[in-house]
């Protein structure tokens, strides 16, 4: 999907050539006198517009309007959340019609509207269609959003190029979250990020079973030991400042099917495991966002990934394996996987002497209760890095929660036969498997994102969602050093 910023008041998207006109209408929205604006005017004094958010008026075939549609939604106040809304429920129009071009009129261009607007019109005629050749492709290839005046639009150019990195980076990780495990193995995971590391200032090295072994991850390769699908640690660089700057390290889980392993998963709903790689694709999918953006930062992202299957050389419950770290661990529960290839990353993120590590994975039901889909759980025992971002997800739209990190829970992980147990029971579960994490990422600053509720949505709307992308860039570019203003004084 194409977009492009364009300067366009109300008097001049009257003539603009376009399927669909669609226009935000703010709460205090002054009416000019083009043909659009007196719409608005009527529909306002007929009651058919009220000020609700997200209510619109779909019109065809306008008087004096070039778009053969026109659609008018409001946006209350105007907030990038109410945006979103109001894009999403305009597009989900519009997709009966199908329309080729799109145009958008916003009444301002901060990032955080740009970007709402570009990702909820990419979300809403976003159609999966690698596995199912029947389903017909989505045909809109074109969206302008326009600003009302050149000043506005020259201001909004890198907060529009920051939107459509933004949806570009979701629409990677959306799409590889929801292929099936049969199509999307560590090998084809593996594979991407080689395609990453054709981008300019990207870097990728992919580790199979030898170099793996040969770094002493025990942890990471028990997990994959049932599966023929061959593991993969895949290893990026973005090399976008000096070799002396401290990059971020971001990990992801890359489970791309959970049976459970021997303590085997219930039947029911066990296809969606596929999404156990979302934290992986969430990743790949911030990596694509660098590329097109190029930022002056450095950045690592780390992406242990294989399959949990259940055959006779399988993981078994009461084993202990040894992780990178040295630490030995019991396996309690093999269902309890996805800590076990991430210790080994966290470990394996220490050689890179990192200003921080964000661990991003699909790791437990507990968060899904906790806090639903609205919110990707927050853990870190950082004030500072979990500030930053709860700020980056609240800008973004995709808002995350950061729960508590009291030693006491990690009582529940003591072992008599390991120095830690992988899980410490139901209760707080979310909490003492970020406790287990936190274990091995002593070294550096770190914080844990838990996306098991917010990286897919079940039934009807069954699918990736390509969270927490947008969180992800957010905070990284807030880390872009600011140039430092000069206090030297002119000559006279």
């Amino acid at each position: 999907m194409n977009f492009e910023l364009k300067t366009l008041d109300l008097k001049a998207a009257v003539s603009h050539a376009c399927d669909a006109l669609i226009v935000l209408v703010t709460a205090d929205f002054k009416p000019a006198t083009d043909a659009v604006s007196r719409l608005i005017a009527q529909a306002r004094a007929s009651g058919d517009l009220d000020a609700t958010p997200a209510k619109l008026l779909s019109i065809w075939r306008t008087p004096g309007v070039t778009a053969s549609r026109v659609v008018l939604v409001s946006v209350g106040e105007g907030s990038a959340r109410l945006v979103r809304q109001a894009v999403t429920a305009a597009a989900t129009s519009l997709k009966a019609a199908a329309p080729k071009k799109i145009t958008i009129c916003l009444p301002d261009g901060t990032q955080q509207r740009l970007q709402a607007a570009a990702q909820a019109v990419a979300d809403a005629s976003y159609v999966y269609t690698a596995t199912k050749p029947s389903a017909k492709a989505a045909v809109l290839n074109r969206v302008v959003l326009a600003l009302p005046s050149a000043a506005k639009t020259q201001a909004a150019k890198d907060d529009f190029a920051h939107a459509r990195a933004h949806v570009a980076g979701v629409a990677l990780a959306r799409e590889w979250g929801n292929r099936p495990a049969n199509h999307a193995t560590p090998s084809m995971l593996a594979k991407v990020a080689q395609t990453l590391g054709k981008h300019k200032r990207v870097r990728c090295q992919v580790l199979g079973p030898k170099e793996i072994e040969k770094l002493g991850m025990g942890s990471f390769a028990a997990v994959a030991r049932g599966s023929h699908e061959p593991m993969r640690f895949i290893v990026l660089h973005y090399d976008g400042a000096a070799k002396t700057q401290a990059p971020t390290v971001l990990v992801g889980k890359g489970i791309t099917f959970d049976t459970g392993g021997i303590s085997l998963k219930p039947g029911a709903g066990m296809d969606e495991m596929k999404f156990d790689m979302c934290g992986a694709a969430s990743v790949l999918g911030t990596f694509e966002a660098l590329a097109q953006l190029q930022p002056a930062i450095n950045v690592v992202g780390l992406i242990p990934t294989c399959e949990n299957m259940p055959d006779g050389t399988a993981l078994k419950p009461g084993d202990v394996v040894t992780s990178m770290s040295g630490q030995t661990i019991e396996v309690l529960n093999t269902d309890a996987e996805g800590r076990l290839i991430l210790c080994d990353a966290l470990t394996y993120a220490t050689r890179f002497k990192p200003r921080a590590v964000i661990d991003i994975a699909t790791l437990t039901g507990a968060c899904v209760v906790s806090l639903g889909a609205v919110r990707s759980g927050l853990f870190s025992p950082s004030d500072e890095l979990a500030h930053a971002l709860q700020e980056a997800g609240e800008a973004a739209l995709d808002p995350c929660w950061r729960l508590p990190l009291d030693d006491e829970y990690a009582e529940g992980l003591k072992s008599n036969f390991a120095d830690v147990a992988n899980v410490g029971g139901r209760d707080g579960g979310a909490i003492t498997a970020a406790k287990f994490l936190q274990r091995f990422a002593k070294d550096y600053p770190w914080a844990h994102l838990d996306i098991a509720g917010s990286a897919w949505k079940s039934g009807a709307a069954k699918g990736a969602t390509g969270r927490p992308v947008g969180l992800l860039l957010q905070y990284l570019l807030g880390t872009v050093a600011k140039p430092a203003k000069s206090t030297q004084r002119r000559a006279a």
